[in-house]
């Protein structure tokens, strides 16, 4: 039986938009990324189940939103605009820049799945076995990659 699309959008489109919001940071594009997520679940509504809505949804929208984040830093619509938005929400430049390059230089050498384990474990407060659920690896496999991260954080620190 297919999900109700229209009762979804109802129920879980605050939730959805605010994830995108936190993500994204600009509203907009959160907007955009709601619709996107929600076209994604009309488009494949008759092979999904009728259970964890809210979970499914949340993962949609994570998953879209850091796959935008990525793509707007390999091609950025309006770099003009990109470092015209860096340098107006920038308190102190030179820290930002250099965490801008320290992160850049970091996700670069990891699978994209660690930047989204990050993301909600770290940012979102997840618990390993959450994430673990998300991402669908083991508690072990995230611990692993985040520990692994962790390392590589401290190497690059070492050479900035």
């Amino acid at each position: 039986m297919a999900i109700d699309v229209e009762d979804y959008y109802q129920r879980y489109g605050p939730m959805v938009l605010r994830r995108c919001r936190s993500l994204l940071r600009d509203e907009q594009q959160a907007v955009d990324a709601m619709q996107d997520v929600f076209v994604q679940l009309l488009t494949h509504r008759e092979r999904l189940g009728d259970h964890g809505a809210s979970s499914l949804l949340w993962t949609i929208a994570t998953n879209l939103c850091l796959n935008k984040l990525r793509s707007k830093r390999r091609r950025p619509e309006d770099p003009a605009g990109d470092l015209l938005a860096q340098i107006a929400a920038a308190d102190d430049a030179e820290s930002r820049g250099a965490a801008r390059s320290l992160l850049d230089r970091l996700f670069a050498r990891e699978p994209a799945s660690t930047g989204t384990i990050a993301v909600l474990h770290l940012l979102d407060g997840m618990t390993l076995q959450e994430v673990a659920d998300v991402v669908g690896l083991s508690v072990s496999g995230v611990r692993k990659r985040l520990r692994t991260l962790k390392a590589s954080v401290a190497a690059l620190q070492g050479v900035v």
